[in-house]
């Protein structure tokens, strides 16, 4: 299978787990999402574990159909996941709710229109 083939599935990836970083942090303010806490420290480390999904699907993706597409920032998802994946010390939370609040959103509204419809399943068997 060439690389391209691959691309649908790891697009769907990540909006799979854009999705699920959106409902993650449903209803959750800035200040909820900063506070101490086992609920909280829960949601923070379900939001990275999304967003570390999110930029290795990205990185998945292949270099042609990326090049196609510069309107998604690619360069930069990829970069926040090995920044919370190898230097996971030096995250910001408040700057990871921005991005899960202003960008995560848009990100979706992107990606959707580029993942092919399912194959239509012939009923009559």
């Amino acid at each position: 299978m060439r690389p391209e083939e691959r691309d649908p599935a790891f697009l769907w990836d990540m909006i799979q787990a854009a999705r699920a970083i959106v409902e993650f942090t449903d209803n959750v303010t800035l200040e909820k999402f900063l506070a101490v806490g086992r609920d909280r420290e829960m949601t923070r480390l379900a939001v990275e574990r999304g967003l570390e999904i999110l930029g290795e699907a990205a990185r998945r993706v292949s270099s042609p159909f990326r090049d196609r597409h510069p309107e998604i920032h690619w360069k930069e998802i990829i970069g926040l996941r090995n920044v919370l994946s190898h230097q996971y010390d030096m995250v910001n939370y408040q700057e990871i709710y921005g991005i899960v609040r202003e960008q995560i959103p848009e990100l979706i509204t992107q990606l959707e229109p580029l993942v092919p419809p399912p194959p239509q399943i012939d009923d009559e068997i």
